[in-house]
């Protein structure tokens, strides 16, 4: 035998009904611009490609970064 489809009920002071925290605004960059990764320390905006990924030149080291990008902070 099934239970009929039914509303649940949930309780105010549930820990599952707490809001998901809104995302982070997602970063800007212009060519040029400085910028410092966690990992391969400063570098300087060689190209954007829209809104999906940049090209950062680390002293002679070139790399493709796609967004969003947690590790990469604008000086």
């Amino acid at each position: 035998m099934t239970r009929p489809p039914g509303s649940r009920r949930h309780l105010p002071n549930s820990p599952f009904n707490v809001p998901a925290p809104p995302a982070p605004p997602v970063e800007h960059f212009e060519v040029g611009d400085r910028v410092s990764h966690d990992q391969y320390g400063l570098g300087r905006i060689v190209g954007v490609e829209g809104e999906d990924a940049v090209v950062i030149d680390f002293a002679g080291r070139q790399g493709r970064f796609l967004s969003p990008y947690p590790k990469l902070a604008k000086l």
